[in-house]
């Protein structure tokens, strides 16, 4: 029997399309708005790179075989074509009958280059030449030759030239590097801001860049190429300069989109897709500016805090002390973060403690994506330094982060870290870090396993659950695992940990057989999960056996839900949420009822075949009578959300939950940083009502 089942990249689409609903909330401050409908932009930009540019190979190798939802790679792409039309004009309807005249009601003016005043013009002229000119390259395109390279995802302005000394035309190019403001200031005299984007300010001196030449006509466009292009690791001798010439292949690789204006004359869009190589199914039209990723600049401008949401400061742990070793907290009991309301600071404090700590021997990491400027690498470095053995394994394969890990492995191998480029055929997502202290004779393992980077930036954007423990069984699996991805053993043994590719899925398929055999016996079933995407087949078919043998299954999942809800035998225990709020939701979670005696996991993992099969993942039981209780209502909480939560649908749509008659509205994430500061201030209370005397040293 076919499996009941949503097409992956068409149920993505539907997720980006509850992110722009966000973006179409009258009630959400304005910038916030502005927010969500750059976001939208900036996940088609890698939706076309990735899912789309690996469509296009699969059917231009000749590979026809459907997916589990009966869809070709053909077929796909053409729905993937229409939708995606949709969702643009959704976008430029939004912003060019909303957001635009909102902004302008609050004082911030979109202005044309056309449209100043002759003081507004020589000030952005005087700009152009003093800060813009200098660094834009003009390239020729000659029908005689090969159209010339020019960045993917960049702004370009084309031009049509006539020299009417010899009466002859010719087109070129004009990349603007992504190191200029999209928006430049403009003086006003009626108060307010106002601004011109750095196309049209191009556009309107691009006859400067060709002396005795006249522009007759320009157009900006922006070229996605396909960036679904794999380091072939089987014949690699070395991994980072592989990854180097990958990174170069993709800047010259095939188009997967061209975004044009709208307006554009005929001889001009000739030009430029003849100039990207991209047939009629690659052009996307923009009916206003081009590269909406790049509002996200104007979101986060200064000055303008009154039109975005209210800050939540993440909150300090109350099993932490600011004023005491992260060891001697972790020594006392397990502790769990809820980030971003629970700060990621105690997680930062531990790596750097260990770096000056004389008492640590080594510290062993796992990074996948870090911040910009990390403090986490530079702990890392400074352990080095402090001669502590230090071992970090980079995940090279990272999409679009494979040139920042680059210059990280390179800077940490400087500084005398041992550094592991990945594991032969996977990726590394498993985020886990260990280290051993000496303590009274004996060494003590601590670690922390999260669900989210370690990076410091996003800490504060993404929820993430981090667990820092020094349980002996943890600590004994953390080194096997850290053994199996420097040093090639298997992953085996584990005593609490269960790690992907090798046992995770079983376990999985196996608890949920578990819950649907107690539901066949007449007892109380149930699972709760929270993961980011649900895609994989064989859990897909699990779920629909336990909701049949009468399981009750809620499942809160952000982006991809490739199971069909509805009210068939198969899936009508089945419930699927999707909250979409001010933070991204990122914590993967599993609960599974166990005839009363609950098993609760977090975990690096969804439930895809790419995390599942292909991918080094932890899953990552919880021990502790309040942490598990604490997830658990987690859990609960999303499902009592009745403003920022959508429902699933069978089709793959989802409709927003809405308060029922005489309901209270209920936010989950309000929920959580509600408590997080309640917490907090009752500890720092409590801690301010108590004395601790110094004590002289242990003479022992």
């Amino acid at each position: 029997m076919k499996l009941p089942y949503v097409n992956r990249e068409l149920s993505w689409l539907e997720f980006n399309q509850r992110v722009l609903a966000e973006a179409q909330r009258p009630d959400l401050p304005l910038l916030e708005r502005v927010k969500f409908l750059a976001i939208t932009a900036s996940n088609l930009d890698e939706f076309f790179q990735v899912r789309v540019g690996g469509l296009i190979l699969m059917r231009r190798g000749g590979r026809n075989r459907p997916d589990p939802s009966g869809l070709t790679p053909i077929r796909q792409i053409q729905a993937i074509r229409r939708r995606v039309q949709r969702m643009i004009a959704d976008q430029y309807s939004l912003l060019s009958k909303e957001l635009l005249p909102a902004l302008e009601a609050e004082g911030i003016h979109l202005l044309k280059v056309n449209d100043l005043d002759p003081t507004q013009k020589d000030q952005v002229a005087a700009f152009f030449h003093s800060s813009v000119e200098p660094l834009l390259t003009p390239l020729a395109i000659d029908a005689e030759d090969e159209p010339p390279h020019f960045p993917a995802l960049q702004l370009t302005v084309a031009c049509k030239l006539v020299d009417e000394e010899n009466d002859s035309t010719r087109y070129a190019l004009v990349p603007i590097p992504d190191s200029l403001n999209r928006r430049v200031p403009v003086d006003r005299a009626g108060g307010g801001s106002g601004f011109v984007l750095i196309e049209d300010l191009v556009a309107a001196h691009i006859g400067s860049l060709f002396p005795g030449e006249k522009p007759t006509a320009t157009a900006c466009f922006r070229v996605t190429r396909n960036g679904d292009i794999a380091v072939q690791e089987e014949d690699a001798i070395d991994l980072a300069g592989e990854m180097e010439d990958v990174l170069a292949a993709r800047k010259i690789a095939d188009t997967v989109r061209l975004e044009l204006p709208v307006p554009l004359s005929r001889d001009l869009g000739t030009v430029i897709r003849d100039a990207c190589r991209a047939g009629t199914e690659e052009v996307y039209r923009c009916d206003g500016p081009i590269g909406l990723s790049s509002l996200m600049e104007l979101a986060f401008a200064d000055g303008y805090d009154h039109l975005r949401d209210t800050d939540w400061p993440p909150q300090q742990s109350p099993d932490i002390s600011p004023a005491e070793s992260v060891f001697e907290a972790i020594a006392r009991r397990d502790v769990l973060l809820h980030h971003p309301y629970e700060s990621f600071e105690p997680v930062l404090r531990l790596i750097d403690e260990a770096s000056k700590d004389p008492d640590v021997v080594s510290i062993k990491q796992v990074l996948y994506r870090t911040a910009k400027n990390s403090r986490v690498i530079d702990s890392l470095i400074r352990a080095a330094e402090n001669g502590k053995s230090v071992t970090v394994l980079v995940e090279l394969k990272a999409r679009f982060d494979e040139a920042r890990n680059l210059d990280r492995a390179e800077e940490l191998q400087r500084a005398g870290v041992q550094i592991v480029y990945g594991v032969k055929g996977l990726k590394t997502h498993a985020k886990i870090c260990m280290i051993v202290r000496r303590e009274s004779g004996h060494l003590r393992r601590y670690v922390h396993l999260g669900t989210g980077n370690y990076n410091e930036s996003t800490a504060r954007l993404y929820t993430d659950i981090s667990l820092l423990t020094c349980r002996p069984e943890y600590g004994a699996d953390a080194s096997l695992f850290f053994n199996a991805v420097t040093g090639r053993s298997k992953l085996l043994r584990f005593q609490r940990l269960v790690p992907a590719p090798t046992a995770m899925k079983p376990r999985l398929l196996s608890l949920i057989a578990d819950e649907a055999e107690r539901a066949r016996q007449g007892e109380p079933a149930r699972i709760i999960a929270k993961v980011n995407s649900l895609q994989d087949p064989e859990i897909i078919a699990a779920l629909y056996d336990a909701s049949a043998a009468g399981v009750e299954v809620k499942l809160n999942i952000r982006g991809i839900c490739c199971l069909k809800t509805g009210t068939s035998k198969r899936a009508k225990n089945i419930e699927v949420v999707s909250v979409i709020d001010r933070y991204l939701e990122h914590a993967r979670i599993f609960y599974f009822h166990q005839g009363g005696d609950p098993l609760i996991f977090t975990s690096s993992a969804d439930w895809m075949g790419r995390n599942l099969d292909r991918r080094v993942e932890l899953m990552v039981p919880i021990e502790d009578s309040r942490a598990r209780k604490r997830l658990l209502k987690i859990l609960e909480t999303f499902f009592r959300d009745n403003t920022q939560a959508s429902r699933i649908l069978p089709d793959g749509t989802s409709e927003r939950i809405q308060p029922g008659k005489g309901e209270k509205a209920f936010r989950a994430q309000e929920d959580f940083y509600r408590r997080a500061r309640r917490t907090a201030k009752a500890r720092e209370h409590e801690r301010a009502m108590r004395f601790d005397p110094h004590l002289p040293p242990d003479p022992s």
